[in-house]
């Protein structure tokens, strides 16, 4: 096969997902090239190894060693390989079970004096963000100067002559980090429908990036979109950087449950182990003295706002409280009795 002669890759990401791929300039000289072109293509990011399927023997995936094996039409699959450092995250204090009612008083301090060793929770986050529920149609962000002109034209060519756009890789790049930026604002754990949302928004405001053949003409984005929040997941919690995404890794699960889809604890408003930061400029100090003033609110007469108010501010407090000690019914009874009117039982999981 002549060098420049285009060839048509499959490339298998998952068992649900898969992109068609052109390489218009012919088979790359090396493997790592060939890496760079699948993982531009994909919006892949990290360590990956290719598969190729070898119709030698029984159409079997085998590992690529060279391009050579390379043709036209050739099925590749995708292995995504994690580096040993998304791995070791910081330590989680274990929860404490059956701890008395003076017993979590005792040890606000000791959480507060360690969170520099554990998961910061007293410091700002990328959790603090995510402030807002799934919008109903999601909005595409604005990218960087260069490639807000490249779309701008693309978007003109598209509606004159129906061209497509082919990004870069640097524009692609550009693309996936703010798009997955705005969804972790909403979701770090997007559904398969969420990412269907986006994709079709940013095909529709930039109809230059639509993709002729697939689902949609959106289904490669969203693709790409997978791969990209599970790499962004990924890096926030290398940097400890999120408390909730550190709080579902490995290091904090018992050894039995350590596998990554086992008890994962996705942070949910309705559900028990939803895990928030605190609020920006507080700290479990100033929120413990909180706690006490809304008792001392309780026994006031006509005062619901200012208790409304002030269970709203204690709120990610009271959460991390939940998830990391584990106390009984009677014990949140005592610290919190106001969780327990009607009105604060709704705002708590609604």
């Amino acid at each position: 096969m002549a060098e420049n002669t285009p060839v048509r890759l499959l490339v298998i990401l998952s068992e649900d997902s898969s992109v068609r791929m052109e390489l218009r300039k012919g088979i790359p000289n090396s493997l790592e090239e060939l890496m760079d072109e699948v993982k531009n293509a994909c919006g892949l990011e990290g360590y990956i190894r290719l598969q190729y399927k070898d119709t030698d023997f029984g159409n079997i995936f085998v590992n690529l060693t060279s391009t050579t094996v390379i043709k036209d039409l050739t099925i590749l699959k995708v292995i995504q390989l994690e580096p040993d450092s998304t791995v070791v995250l910081y330590p989680v204090d274990p929860p404490m079970s059956s701890t008395p009612l003076f017993g979590l008083d005792s040890d606000d301090s000791s959480v507060s004096a360690h969170t520099d060793d554990t998961i910061l929770l007293s410091s700002p986050s990328s959790d603090s963000l995510r402030t807002q529920q799934w919008p109903r149609v999601f909005p595409i962000p604005r990218f960087s100067y260069d490639t807000e002109c490249q779309l701008q034209r693309g978007n003109a060519e598209y509606m004159t002559s129906q061209t497509r756009l082919t990004p870069s890789s640097k524009m692609l790049s550009d693309i996936l980090e703010k798009v997955a930026e705005s969804i972790y604002a909403y979701k770090p754990y997007p559904e398969d429908s969420d990412f269907s949302d986006v994709a079709e928004a940013l095909t529709r405001k930039h109809p230059c990036l639509k993709e002729p053949g697939s689902f949609n003409e959106s289904y490669g984005w969203k693709c790409r979109m997978k791969i990209k929040m599970a790499n962004y997941r990924t890096q926030l919690k290398a940097h400890g950087t999120s408390a909730e995404l550190t709080v579902n890794s490995l290091k904090s699960k018992s050894q039995e449950d350590s596998y990554p889809a086992k008890n994962l604890k996705r942070p949910r408003r309705a559900e028990v182990n939803h895990f928030p930061s605190l609020p920006s400029g507080e700290t479990t100090g100033s929120l413990k003295q909180e706690k006490i003033s809304l008792l001392a609110e309780l026994q006031k007469r006509n005062n619901r706002q200012t208790i409304k108010e002030k269970m709203a501010k204690t709120f990610g407090y009271r959460r991390q409280e939940i998830v990391h000690k584990q106390p009984s019914i009677e014990d949140i009874m005592a610290r919190w009795p106001a969780l327990f009117q009607m009105e604060e039982i709704n705002a708590e999981f609604m």
